[in-house]
Order: structure tokens, then C-alpha cells, then sequence
């Protein structure tokens, strides 16, 4: 979270679309922060995107002449995120996924890792941790919630560093 993974998807894209290449764009209708049908990154850079709840929708909706696909917010996803992926690249397509690899509690994040282990190409984003400056791989959340999936932006979760992060502790039963 805010290391900039919408953002360098956005740049990536709008490569693509310089190229000539035929590009979709999909993220998760869980994420309707800043916009429903657009990717937007916390700098508010934007490109319109189609909201799906599965990656069914997804391999439903890619039409036959798209030669790169994107999915925004990939862990948001059920497991099968990882068979489409794999689907659409055996079809000669550049598939391009952003998303969380690990969630509030510093654990493997919806189909995040097994889409990584598959992929030709991985650029881990990493952010500033919020208190030493150093890099940040892990999400602090900062309320109580113990719910996985919390969508959130400034307020609810910063960036820290390994030695600043602090998991939470299992709720008390």
C-alpha cells in the first residue's frame, strides 16, 4: 500500500497503449475508493477500467483481438485469479496484475503469491515506512478490525519497514 503499484501499472499501460497494442482493464468492484470504473492511483492518475467480482468476468469479458490485460487490485480475488492469468498468457497475451502480496498481518494475500510464482516478470513496488523512512514491504493497519479484506486509503493503513512493523494479535476468544 502506497508504493505505488496502481501507478506503475498505469505507466505500463499507457506504454502499451502508445505501442498500438490492444489493452483491457479490469479491477476488483471491491475497490471503488476513488472511482468504480477507473484504476486510480493515490496520485490520481486514472485510466478507465471494467469492475468485476471474479476472474470468470474477467476471461468472460476479454474480447479476441486484446493483446494485454490488466487486472488492478489482484488480491482481491478468489484462487481461480491464477488459473485465468495463465489461461490468457498460454493465448499469446501480456497479462499484467497489481495487487498486495501480503495483507495486514504481514501473511500471504488472496492469490497474490501463486500469481507471482507463475509470472515471467515480477517488480515488488516497496513504499517508505511512515516511521524511519526506510523501505516498506508491509501494510500497519491502524484500526481495530480484524476483517482480511478492509478497503482503506490514508487513516486506516500506513507503510512501515520490517523492523517497524508491528502484526496485530489474534482476537481474544
Amino acid at each position: 500500500m502506497f508504493s505505488g503499484k496502481s501507478e506503475e501499472l498505469i505507466r505500463r499501460l499507457r506504454r502499451a497503449e502508445i505501442a498500438r497494442q490492444r489493452v483491457q482493464i479490469f479491477k476488483h468492484s471491491l475497490d471503488a475508493r476513488y472511482d468504480a470504473d477507473s484504476i486510480v492511483s493515490h496520485s490520481r492518475q486514472t485510466l478507465p477500467s471494467v469492475a468485476v467480482t471474479s476472474a470468470g468476468e474477467v476471461r468472460r469479458q476479454v474480447a479476441a483481438a486484446t493483446e494485454v490485460v490488466a487486472v488492478d487490485e489482484g488480491q482481491f480475488f478468489a484462487d481461480d485469479l491464477v488459473a485465468v492469468c495463465e489461461e490468457l498468457a498460454n493465448q499469446g497475451r501480456r497479462v499484467v496484475v497489481a495487487g498486495l502480496d501480503l495483507d495486514y498481518r504481514g501473511l500471504a494475500f488472496g492469490p497474490m503469491p501463486q500469481v507471482m510464482c507463475r509470472a515471467e516478470y515480477v517488480t515488488k513496488q516497496l513504499a517508505i515506512c511512515m516511521v524511519c523512512g526506510d523501505p516498506a514491504a508491509f501494510t500497519q493497519r491502524l484500526t481495530a478490525s480484524h476483517d482480511q479484506i478492509q478497503v482503506g486509503a490514508g487513516g486506516m493503513y500506513e507503510a512501515r519497514c520490517r523492523l517497524h512493523f508491528e502484526p496485530p494479535r489474534a482476537p481474544a476468544v
